[in-house]
C-alpha cells in the first residue's frame, strides 16, 4: 500500500509526449510530488506543465544537469522522458547524483551505453527501472506462468514481432525519425516490446549471436507524408528490421518489426516446445495487453487439441502499475519492477541487429562483464 505520510519528490526529465503520459500517473499516486522538470527546449518544460493544469513546479533550467545540482529540490528520484539519444547520458547523471531512476523505453541506442547506465546504478546503489508497462500485465504474465508451468516442455523455437500498416511516428516531429535524436526507429520505438514478451517468459536467456536486417522503404517516400513530405530527407532510422537470434539453451528467436508494411500483420508470436505450443495473437505495438486469448497446441492421449487460455480483464492502467511498482520499489528497497540486468539482453539484440545490418552478416553479441 502507499505511504501517505512522506511525498516521494520527482523530477522529469524531457517534457514531450511520454512525458504527459508519467506526469498524468505521477498524479495519482497520493504518494508522490512532482517538483521539478526540465528540457533542452526553452520554456517547453514551463509550458508543459501548464497545459497540464500542474502549478508550484520549477522548470528554470537550462538541462537536466542544472536540474540534478538543485539541492533545494530534495529529490527522490527523476522519471526520464527524452528522446533515446538522451537516454544514457541523463540516467547515468542521475545516479551518480544519488537518485532512482525511471526510464522510459529503449533502455538506451547501444549496449556500450547501457553497460555504462548499468556501471553508475550498481555504483549508486539505487533503483533503476525501464519502461515496459506490459510486464504489469495479468495476460502478458499468464504466458510467462504457462512457459514456468513446464507444459510446453523444453522450448526451441519463438517466433515473434509485429507492426503497424502505416504507422511512423511523425506525428509528434521528427524525434522518432532523425539518427541524432532516436538512433533506432521501429526496432527501439515497438521491436523492444515484443523482444520483452518473449525474453521474459523463457526467463531473459542471454543472446548468443544475431543475423539482422533493416529497411526504410517507407519513411524515405515523400508521398508518405502527404502534409510533411520533406520528412522523407530527414528519416534516417528502420522503418522495418528482421533478425534470427541465437540464444543460450540452443533456442532460436525469429524476430520481424514494421513501423509500416503492406501487411496488416507480419504474423502471431510463437513459442514452441518439445511438449506444446503457445501462440499469441499478434498486436500492432505490444505496448499494452493482448486483444485476443492465448491458445495452447498439444497432444493428449494421441488427440491433437488446442486449448484456449480466455483473456483476463482487468480493471487498472498499465502506465499507473507501472509508475506505482518504481515508487515502491524505490520506498521499500526492493528489486526494480523491470531490472537492467534483463532489458540489457533487450538492448544487445536491438543493437546488433543494427551491427549485424551495416555489416551485411552474422555478428557474435559481446555483453562485458559489469
Amino acid at each position: 500500500m502507499a505511504n501517505e505520510t512522506k511525498k516521494f519528490r520527482v523530477g522529469i526529465i524531457g517534457c514531450g509526449w511520454i512525458a504527459g503520459a508519467h506526469l498524468n500517473s505521477l498524479l495519482k499516486q497520493p504518494d508522490v510530488e512532482v517538483v521539478a522538470g526540465c528540457d533542452l527546449v526553452p520554456g517547453k518544460a514551463a509550458k508543459f506543465f501548464a497545459d497540464h493544469g500542474v502549478e508550484g513546479v520549477k522548470t528554470d533550467y537550462k538541462d537536466h544537469l542544472e536540474m540534478l545540482a538543485d539541492k533545494s529540490l530534495e529529490l527522490d528520484a527523476v522519471n526520464i522522458c527524452t528522446y533515446n539519444r538522451q537516454h544514457a547520458n541523463c540516467a547515468i547523471d542521475a545516479l551518480n547524483a544519488g537518485l532512482h531512476v525511471m526510464l522510459e523505453k529503449p533502455m538506451c541506442v547501444t549496449t556500450e551505453e547501457a553497460i555504462e547506465i548499468m556501471r553508475a546504478e550498481k555504483k549508486s546503489g539505487k533503483v533503476l527501472s525501464i519502461g515496459f508497462q506490459p510486464r504489469m500485465d495479468p495476460n502478458m504474465k499468464k504466458i510467462k506462468q504457462i512457459v514456468d508451468s513446464g507444459v510446453l516442455g523444453r522450448i526451441y523455437y519463438i517466433q515473434t514481432g509485429g507492426g503497424r500498416r502505416r504507422g511512423i511516428p511523425t506525428p509528434f516531429g521528427t524525434t522518432f525519425i532523425e539518427n541524432k535524436t532516436a538512433g533506432l526507429g521501429a526496432l527501439g520505438d515497438i521491436g523492444c516490446y515484443s523482444l520483452d514478451l518473449v525474453l521474459n517468459a523463457i526467463g531473459y536467456p542471454k543472446p548468443l549471436t544475431v543475423s539482422g536486417y533493416k529497411s526504410a522503404y517507407f519513411g524515405t517516400r515523400p508521398d508518405y507524408y502527404p502534409t510533411h513530405p520533406e520528412y522523407a530527407d530527414l528519416f534516417e532510422v528502420d522503418d522495418f528490421a528482421a533478425a534470427f537470434v541465437r540464444l543460450e539453451g540452443d533456442i532460436i528467436l525469429d524476430f520481424r518489426i514494421a513501423w509500416a508494411m503492406n501487411m496488416d500483420t507480419p504474423g502471431d508470436t510463437i513459442i514452441m516446445g518439445t511438449n506444446a505450443s503457445l501462440r499469441v495473437p499478434s498486436t500492432e505495438c505490444w505496448n499494452g495487453t493482448l486483444d485476443q486469448p492465448l491458445k495452447i497446441y498439444h497432444e493428449i492421449a494421441g488427440s491433437m487439441v488446442e486449448t484456449v487460455i480466455p483473456k483476463i480483464k482487468t480493471d487498472f492502467d498499465l502506465f499507473d502499475k507501472k509508475i506505482r511498482t518504481f515508487v515502491d520499489a524505490c520506498k521499500n528497497g526492493t528489486e526494480a519492477p523491470v531490472p537492467s540486468s534483463q532489458i540489457l539482453y533487450n538492448q544487445a539484440i536491438l543493437d546488433g541487429i543494427c551491427k549485424s545490418a551495416e555489416l551485411g552478416r552474422e555478428i557474435k553479441i559481446e555483453i562485458p562483464e559489469i
